[in-house]
């Protein structure tokens, strides 16, 4: 919801405007913001109205810039790039200022890190890249545990077009007057004359159609990274800006502007409600919301009076237009706090009303008292370097507490990490020689904004024969000693094996066993099961085929899966059908037991009520099965070894947070590296005991 474009532009005329001002339009951006936030708030869902803002920037934008081209005019670029973020960022700072208090006050320690992080990554307009990389669920429909920053994706990536978009308008006026100097002649002698308008549309229709088909091809195949992806959203722009081009030469007739624009209004409003959006954008879906605003706009002002213009171009929707920008900044980490505070999953309605009103406040606030005295300030405007001084001046305002926070959570990790090991024992305060020893007093570990760090650390991407030639394998990573591997195994799964790693691969080294690893969340090895997603089975089958080709003399497994609700601990859908074939072809298979799941982040109800809380210590019944699903396998499989290390997780009754003042879990399931680190010692004994490797 860029303001500074659309804000800058939304006076360029166009047919059906009156003057140089295009109130239908400031309405549907106000229209479009209601969307988000609405969707947002009550239906826990997204609504295509961001689609309809990144049209509108590209579409306000290319007015611009393709005026001054035509005009003649000189684009200088600096100034305009400087001019639009000293627009874009004093809002900006002020709100992530404002979400750095709630964080404070209202967020886990363990979520502070990655949360600063996010920060830099949306004052430097990248953040969509840092969601992207995370794979972030945008539409659980639970948002208290979202990322209060996580809506700027879009704004990373209007903040990028707007830095590109002028680029493509400066080489297209350069090209344009060397194109017309070249001789031409016979059937592209028509190429002799050329204009700044006919060859931006050749540009953006090539940027749309490429765009547009790697957006299809990427949601397809990973579209949680897609929907941050700037290159799979290109065409959206590239629609507005054709849209702008081709706007003079459309002038359809008055009944005809009045359909498309209800047509255009109606489709808009029910894209988030018929469509699948959450999982479907930003591919050929997207064309929906999008087209629908191309609609509305080509409508213009009708001149009549049912035309949707005068519902568009009312006043209050006019004046919402002006605070759209800040309002999107607003409304979702007030959702987010809110939700924290109340510990609700979503609000009800009056609730809701109530978050949409305070956010509309606040950016009434923030248009009145931040955006329009910068805007207003004349000093910035007499010197392109003064404006440089006001972004910087924005940036540092942000910068500096950033930084000190940081620095504060490194001093208190680096404390927490140099206490001696004896204080921090772990796993080894269940061995049976410490059962009953008082555990030390120090410091829990690792320092709770260190958590994000807490999986298995790997060597990095398969290499030489260890690549898969199967593309649904991409992600094959390895753990390799120094010298020539005296055994090579393959481990297979999803992240309960992947946390294993933190044991399995130091074992490894030190006997020079070489690890490759193929893993995918969600996805426990097993045969074909209907209990399983496609995607999974897809998965599990050429990880089958990638250990059948190579025949390692092992393969690593998880042989349990645990849930959060009864009952517990079940047997891995397909198991013992998925491991016979390594078991024909003569390769061992480790089969390790799950851990226990909770409904609760484990460190933060640490954090929150203290390691000795009964809420934070699981009673072993509503952990795990009485009786190990691994018992059912055993003799049924011929080479299939397995492995229990619940007595080191679990003990005395209880699944613990906290077992030798280290951190169980990094979250509600998953082993902290750390702990699993505490455990190497027993692991590699039950691992060469039950295996007899040597």
């Amino acid at each position: 919801m860029g303001n500074a474009a659309p804000q800058a532009a939304s006076k360029q005329g166009g047919p059906g405007a009156k003057g140089n001002f295009r109130p239908e339009v400031q309405g549907l951006r106000a229209l479009a913001v209601l969307m988000v936030a609405s969707y947002h708030i009550w239906l826990g869902r997204v609504s295509g109205g961001v689609d309809v803002f990144l049209l509108v920037s590209a579409f306000f934008l290319t007015l611009s810039f393709t005026r001054k081209l035509e005009e003649g005019r000189e684009l200088r670029l600096l100034g305009h790039w400087l001019h639009v973020f000293k627009r874009l960022l004093p809002a900006v700072v002020v709100v992530i200022l404002g979400v750095l208090a709630g964080m404070w006050i209202l967020v886990p320690q363990t979520r502070w890190g990655g949360l600063l992080d996010e920060a830099w990554a949306t004052l430097f307009y990248r953040q969509n890249w840092q969601l992207a990389d995370a794979a972030v669920d945008y539409y659980a429909q639970n948002h208290s545990g979202a990322s209060p920053l996580q809506h700027f994706w879009s704004l990373s990536i209007q903040g990028q077009v707007f830095v590109l978009w002028p680029i493509i308008f400066a080489a297209v006026g350069i090209a344009v007057p060397l194109l017309r100097k070249v001789p031409f002649r016979g059937a592209l002698a028509p190429l002799g004359r050329p204009s700044h308008r006919g060859v931006l549309v050749i540009v953006f229709a090539a940027v749309f159609a490429v765009s547009l088909a790697y957006s299809v091809d990427q949601t397809a195949s990973n579209q949680a990274y897609a929907y941050f992806d700037t290159r799979a959203r290109l065409w959206e722009f590239a629609l507005g800006s054709l849209l702008a081009l081709a706007l003079p030469y459309l002038s359809p007739p008055r009944w005809l502007r009045v359909v498309l624009g209800w047509t255009g209004l109606a489709a808009m409003l029910s894209c988030g409600l018929l469509l699948t959006v959450d999982r479907s954008f930003p591919g050929f879906v997207a064309l929906w919301p999008t087209l629908a605003a191309a609609a509305i706009i080509v409508a213009g002002q009708s001149g009549s009076r049912v035309g949707v213009d005068r519902v568009l171009g009312s006043k209050p929707l006019v004046w919402l237009g002006g605070h759209s920008y800040a309002l999107y900044l607003w409304h979702w980490p007030l959702l987010v706090f809110t939700l924290l505070a109340t510990g609700l999953a979503a609000p009800d309605l009056w609730l809701g009303l109530g978050i949409l009103t305070v956010s509309l406040l606040l950016a009434v606030g923030t248009s009145r008292f931040v955006e329009a005295p910068v805007r207003e300030w004349k000093w910035p405007k007499l010197r392109t370097w003064r404006t440089a001084v006001v972004i910087a001046a924005c940036g540092t305002l942000l910068a500096v507490p950033l930084s000190a926070w940081q620095g504060m959570i490194a001093a208190e990790n680096a404390a927490i990490a140099a206490q001696p090991k004896e204080l921090t024992p772990g796993a080894a305060a269940l061995k049976p020689e410490n059962a009953g020893k008082p555990t030390p007093e120090a410091r829990i570990i690792p320092g709770p904004s260190a958590m994000d760090d807490e999986w298995a650390h790997v060597d990095g991407l398969c290499t030489g024969a260890n690549v898969p030639t199967d593309p649904l394998l991409q992600g094959c990573l390895q753990i390799s000693p120094a010298a020539k591997p005296t055994k090579h195994i393959v481990a297979l799964g999803d992240s309960h094996a992947q946390q294993y790693m933190a044991a399995l691969g130091p074992i490894a080294k030190k006997h020079g066993w070489e690890i490759v690893t193929l893993f995918k969340g969600n996805c426990r090895f097993g045969a074909e099961s209907p209990e399983r997603p496609q995607d999974c089975n897809d998965f599990n089958k050429a990880s089958a085929a990638y250990v059948l080709e190579h025949k390692p003399d092992a393969v690593f497994t998880v042989a349990s899966l645990t849930h959060v609700e009864a009952p517990f601990e079940t047997e891995v859908p397909g198991y013992l059908a998925g491991i016979k074939p390594f078991a024909d072809a003569g390769i061992d298979i480790v089969g390790i037991r799950d851990n226990p799941r909770f409904a609760i982040n484990m460190p933060e109800c640490v954090q929150k009520k203290g390691p000795d809380s009964p809420d934070c210590n699981t009673p072993l019944e509503k952990s795990l099965a009485a009786s190990s699903p691994l018992d059912d396998y055993r003799g049924k499989v011929k080479g299939l070894y397995l492995m229990d290390m619940s007595d080191f997780i679990c003990a005395k009754g209880v699944c613990p947070a906290v077992v030798g003042n280290v951190y169980v879990y990094k979250d509600e399931n998953h082993l902290t590296r750390t702990y699993v680190e505490t455990m190497i010692p027993m692991f590699e004994r039950r691992l060469l005991a039950a295996t007899k490797w040597k």
